[in-house]
């Protein structure tokens, strides 16, 4: 079996690429989508929910507009967005062939230029979570080179990638607990409930991408799961990690009742639980890419309600 590549693509394509402001002019209306701005917003919204809701303690105001809770936020999201120009570095040839209309580095951006941005992006956002805490310091770097080990190698082997971008997405929602405050303790419990669901959701999500994009990956040597495992037994792998989430919401949603919580409770059962009750059918009845191109959108809005959830905790 062909080994997988976990450098850049060969040749220098790059060099080729026309210069000028009307490349200049692309390239700026591209960069948001090589970061995935609309994955930045969920996470800014996130984060924003997670202290403000569940962690109070001090007025909204005093909490959004915090200089350390703004500097969090920051790292969080350049970091992040290192990680999305790094994984793009690395699948130029992939994304020419799943996402082509997408291709920004080697197209219009050229990849020693990705690299650089993405190392001081990285750097960056180390720097500042550092200086708040050793703690987040710590966190930080391991995110950054976690996200570095997806894109160069993980992401090609079965489940190894899957559940380490579902794990980065779980520990963003714990990043705020990281910082110093007078927190309850049932608090803390509802943001590591919030964790494991993110965590469950998006490795379902990722698992739904390597389905999507088996075509590209399997010209490139990848070992994703579904390339090792077939689709049927993938889909009942990202069918697993979807059950626990059901039993986790359930298990949630009737504790809120027996609380008398009626509006949280209604919104998990009507906006979360449902849903992905029918996501599973969707799933099962998969076999097309772009059935798994709408499964991957549905799991995206289930995570936005979920987050959104908060509003009532």
């Amino acid at each position: 079996m062909p080994v997988p590549t976990t450098g850049p693509p060969a040749g220098d394509a790059d060099e080729l690429l026309p210069a000028g402001a009307g490349q200049a002019s692309r390239l700026a209306r591209a960069l948001p989508g090589l970061v995935r701005w609309p994955n930045l917003a969920i996470m800014l919204l996130s984060l924003v929910l997670v202290r403000v809701l569940l962690m109070p303690g001090q007025p909204l105001s005093t909490v959004l507009l915090a200089p350390r809770f703004g500097l969090l936020v920051l790292a969080a999201l350049l970091v992040a967005a290192a990680g999305y120009i790094i994984n793009d570095y690395y699948d130029v040839k992939i994304d020419a062939i799943n996402r082509p209309a997408r291709l920004v580095v080697g197209r219009l951006l050229r990849r020693r230029h990705a690299m650089l941005a993405h190392v001081v992006l990285s750097g960056v956002g180390v720097v500042l979570a550092t200086a708040l805490s050793w703690r987040l310091g710590a966190v930080t770097v391991g995110a950054a080179l976690l996200l570095w080990g997806y894109s160069a190698r993980f992401k090609r082997l079965p489940l190894v990638g899957n559940v380490s971008i579902a794990t980065l997405t779980g520990a963003l929602i714990l990043l705020p607990a990281l910082l110093p405050l007078a927190t309850p303790e049932g608090r803390l419990k509802a943001v590591w409930l919030y964790a494991l669901a993110a965590f469950l959701l998006t490795a379902v999500r990722e698992i739904v991408k390597d389905l999507e994009d088996m075509r590209g990956d399997a010209q490139h040597g990848c070992y994703t799961l579904p390339l090792v495992w077939g689709v049927v037994r993938s889909k009942w792998v990202a069918g697993f990690f979807l059950l626990c989430l059901g039993v986790l919401v359930l298990g949630v949603a009737g504790q809120l009742l027996a609380w008398g919580r009626w509006p949280l409770a209604a919104w998990l059962l009507g906006l979360v639980l449902l849903p992905m009750g029918w996501l599973a059918g969707l799933l099962l009845r998969a076999d097309r890419r772009r059935h798994f191109r709408q499964l991957s959108a549905w799991c995206k809005g289930i995570m936005l309600a979920g987050v959104l959830s908060m509003l009532l905790v």
